[in-house]
């Protein structure tokens, strides 16, 4: 069964820091994109940070660069989000997504915000709150 699980999430001042990791199972990310994407209360999911796994290339949202670093764990088949300086806005609950690396590359051209369309990933997580309180 192909499954993205994510953990990590909790309540920290802002300021903190949180360090929220997706690990598959039943699949290996070797060919795809993951990202990780957040959906606060009253607003649509937004893409904020996003790997690729085919030539290890980042990209972050505007309002997370700087602060939130995206990695990847071959061995573990696992890709980290780590959150400094996390603000109140921060507060939503955070998934990780994967989709066919070559096909958000392919959309994306040179566009890079185009590789948040949540239609380009294909698995998801459940999910992990984060909330950051001021």
């Amino acid at each position: 069964e192909v499954q993205l699980a994510e953990s990590g999430g909790g309540l920290v001042q802002a300021g903190g820091s949180l360090r929220l990791s997706c690990a598959a199972s039943g699949f290996s990310f070797d060919d795809y994109a993951i990202a990780w994407f957040r959906q606060a209360p009253g607003k649509e999911r937004a893409g904020v940070a996003r790997i690729s796994r085919i030539d290890g290339n980042t990209y972050y949202d505007d309002s997370v660069k700087g602060r939130f670093t995206i990695s990847s764990d071959n061995a573990k088949n696992t890709v980290y989000l780590q959150m400094n300086k996390l603000k109140p806005e921060d507060t939503a609950v955070y998934y990780c997504a994967a989709g066919s690396a070559s096909a958000v590359k392919f959309y994306t051209g040179s566009h890079e915000s185009l590789g948040f369309l949540p239609q380009l990933y294909t698995n998801w997580g459940q999910g992990t709150q984060v909330t950051v309180s001021s």
